[in-house]
This record gives structure tokens, sequence and C-alpha cells, in this order.
């Protein structure tokens, strides 16, 4: 208790000698007497003399903002720069940005390459026919041989209209309406037969 009321006192005296010397500094011809001694109200607090210390310091502070670039230090802040206000790499092309777009047309040329080189579906492929080459042959001579059969039943065709237009003539019985019955019958019957000829050949395939 004894040592903090020294303190204390110690602290008291020393604000009392520095205020006298400021006083002195101010008006050093007027008298000293007891008006001069400073009373406990005109003492000022310590945070005061920290205050005046301080603004001081600024004052005699030099100034030293000639010697900064500037570059890393922010003069306002009064702090190292903690980073960039603008992309410094903004329309200048990098290297990064260059290995990135070789990555991506890599990329994009492997997924086209396997595409192109996609495997087989083994279950989804059919094997064909034992007899698949054989009916690829017969195919090519049945085409020329049904061209030739229409020709053939053309003629047919031909031929018995005139014989019938020939008994027409000879016996006088027969009307030209009967003749072409029986034409539209021979040909509703070819029709049915090459219909029914189509009809094999898928169910072979």
């Amino acid at each position: 208790m004894s040592a903090s009321l020294d303190a204390a006192a110690a602290a008291r005296k020393a604000r009392l000698s520095q205020l006298k010397s400021l006083k002195r500094k101010v008006d050093p011809s007027g008298p000293s007497g007891p008006a001069d001694v400073p009373t406990d109200d005109d003492v000022p607090s310590v945070s005061t003399l920290a205050i005046k210390e301080t603004k001081k310091k600024d004052s005699t502070e030099k100034d030293v903002s000639h010697l900064l670039s500037g570059r890393n230090y922010d003069k306002e802040e009064r702090a190292p720069k903690m980073g960039y206000a603008s992309n410094p790499a903004e329309g200048k092309e990098t290297a990064e940005a260059i290995a990135a777009r070789i990555a991506e047309e890599t990329r994009q040329k492997r997924l086209e390459a396997e595409k192109e080189d996609k495997p087989i579906d083994l279950f989804n492929l059919q094997p064909k026919r034992p007899n698949w080459d054989l009916k690829r042959d017969v195919d090519k001579k049945l085409e020329v041989l049904g061209q030739r059969t229409d020709i053939a039943i053309a003629k047919l065709v031909k031929k018995r209209i005139e014989e019938e237009k020939a008994k027409k003539e000879a016996t006088g019985e027969e009307d030209e309406d009967k003749v072409d019955i029986n034409l539209a019958k021979m040909v509703e019957r070819r029709e049915k037969e090459k219909s029914d000829d189509e009809e094999e050949d898928e169910d072979e395939d």
C-alpha cells in the first residue's frame, strides 16, 4: 500500500515540476510566488500529456513520402499494400491462359477421337445368316430375271388380247367387257404372285 502511495506522490511531483517548467517558458519574466504554485485542478492528466507528446512527435516527423515508390506501400493507409486494385493480367495473354486453351483443345480432340473409335457393341450385333453371300449373288440374277419376266408377261397379255379380239370377230358372241375382265384377272394374279415372292424373301431374311 505504501509503495503505491509513494509511486503516486512521485508521479504527482513529476507532473508539477513539468507544469512549472512549461509555465516558466511561457512567462519567464513573471514573478514566482505562492500564487504561481499550481493546484490539483490545474495539473494535467497523464492522457493529456500523452496526446501532447504525440502531436509534438508528429509535427517533428520528417516527410519521407518522396522516398517511397508506392509500388508496395500505401501512402494513405501508411501500411503495406495487401493486394491489387485491378487484375494485372487483364487484357494480356499469359502463359497460364495459353496452357488452359491448349488443354481444352486437347480434351475436345480426345473426346472426338473416342467417339470415332467407339468399339462395336457385341450385345447388339446380330449374326448374318449362313447363306447371306449366296442370296446376295442370287439377288443380282433375280433382278435381271424379274425384268425379263415382266416383259414376257406383257407379251402374253398382249397376245391374249389379240386372241380374244380374233375370237370375237369370228364368233361374235363375246363382248369387249369380258376381255377387259379377263385381262384384269391376269394382272391381279401376277401382282399376287409377286407379293407372295416378296413375303417369302422377307421370311428368309
